[in-house]
Order: structure tokens, then C-alpha cells, then sequence
């Protein structure tokens, strides 16, 4: 279908396999996809991560960006030849300075904040899990209840600092790569409100609002999300 490689980051609080209803999907579907780990441990260490990744790949790249993710492959994909388009679900998309804490507070609705939980790492920055109780109701709501309580107890921690850190680069890459974005009406993590700024901002090329999806998106409605991809590579063919 496409000569270009689909690579998928996942977010905080979740983890590679998150991917795997959609990857189903897309290697169904002919396409080249592989679902990368992020190390959830700064915006600037996890982008330098999956730009080695894209350097690796023959042929270009479409950048997924889950969550976190988001601002992860909006850095790096800043600047890379080799990236040809991004897509955001459920997903920040951040302008220079930006970071994930601000915009998610920029809007009302999260209740993400009173559900995480501190674990010092003696550097005076913490990691932070989803409590794994509350998981399945803030992240999953709309995910199987027992799919949605593995997941509670697969999510990687996300280190403070990282979701505190300002967006490196001054140009972000939705600046220059057209942008897709999917996200559903029932994201208790990032207000809808704030992913259609981030989207609309960003002049987003086609955006998928799915009525009740949680943040957990691409987990519940892998089908849709596989498809906007697909839009999103024939359109960059």
C-alpha cells in the first residue's frame, strides 16, 4: 500500500503492546509498522530515541504518537528528512516550551492528577504511575474490564520531569509535516477540549472524534485509528 514504515510510540502509562490491535491492522493491510518502546524518561532523551530508530529504517517514516507520545515524535520528528507525516491519539501536540502538565491543565476535565502516584527515584524527580485500582476507570474506561486491569498492571512509569519538560525544539515538526489526529469524547487524561486546540492549531489534515472513546483509544477502537493511518499514508503517497 505504501513504501513509507508506520512507527508507533506509545505514551505514559501504557506500553508497546497498547499497540497491537492496530498493528494487527496495518500488517493485515500490506503496511510496514513496528510499535518502538519509549523510555518514558524526557521528552529529549525518549525523541533522540526514536529518531535513531527512524535513521535505522530503509525508506521513510509516519510517525504514531500516543499520549506522551505525542510530544514525543512532534521533537523528533522536527527537522527529519525522513519523516514525511505525523499522527496524534489521544495525543499532546506541543508548540516550542510547551509541556504535557500545562496543556493538560490548560482546559478543565482531567482527573488524571489525583490518580497518580509518586515513586521517588533519589535524584529529586519521581516516577509516577496511574493507582492501579483507578486504572481501568480513568485510562480504559471503555476497554474490556479485565484487558483494562492487565493493562493496570503492564503501564510503565513516566518520570515527572518528562511531563514537566518543555517542548526542546523551536520549530515543532506539525509546523512542517501534515498532521492527522484521533481522540474520543470520554479521555478522562486529556480534555477533549485540549486535543481539538491541539488539533485545529496544528491544522490537522483529518481529525476522528470517536464518541466515547477513552484514552485508550487505539486499545477500544483499533480499527479506527488503523484506518486514519491509512488515510494518512495514501494521502502521503
Amino acid at each position: 500500500m505504501s513504501d513509507i514504515t508506520v512507527v508507533l510510540v506509545h505514551g505514559a502509562f501504557a506500553e508497546s503492546s497498547s499497540w497491537n490491535g492496530v498493528l494487527t491492522l496495518l500488517q493485515d493491510a500490506g503496511i510496514d509498522a513496528i510499535a518502538t518502546p519509549n523510555a518514558l524518561r524526557s521528552v529529549t532523551t525518549d525523541a533522540e530515541n526514536v529518531r535513531r530508530l527512524v535513521d535505522s529504517l530503509p525508506g521513510d517514516v509516519l510517525l504514531v504518537g500516543h499520549s506522551y507520545g505525542g510530544a514525543v515524535i512532534t521533537e523528533a520528528g522536527a527537522g527529519n528528512g525522513k519523516v514525511k507525516g505525523l499522527v496524534y491519539v489521544a495525543a499532546f501536540a506541543p508548540d516550542h516550551g510547551e509541556n504535557a502538565l500545562d496543556l493538560t491543565g490548560q482546559f478543565p476535565g482531567s482527573t488524571l492528577g489525583e490518580r497518580v502516584r509518586p515513586y521517588p527515584l533519589g535524584d529529586g524527580t519521581n516516577d509516577l504511575v496511574v493507582d492501579r485500582a483507578l486504572f481501568p476507570d480513568q485510562f480504559a474506561a471503555d476497554v474490556p474490564l479485565e484487558v483494562a486491569k492487565l493493562s493496570a498492571l503492564t503501564q510503565r512509569p513516566i518520570r515527572d520531569y518528562a511531563l514537566g519538560e518543555g517542548l526542546p525544539t523551536e520549530t515543532p515538526a506539525w509546523k512542517t509535516l501534515p498532521s492527522w489526529f484521533v481522540y474520543g469524547t470520554g479521555d478522562k487524561n486529556i480534555p477533549e477540549a485540549g486535543l481539538a486546540f491541539m488539533a485545529e492549531r496544528a491544522g490537522s489534515r483529518g481529525t476522528r472524534v470517536i464518541d466515547g472513546a477513552s484514552h485508550s483509544v487505539m486499545v477500544s477502537n483499533p480499527g479506527a485509528v488503523a484506518e486514519l493511518i491509512k488515510t494518512a499514508l495514501a494521502e502521503l503517497a
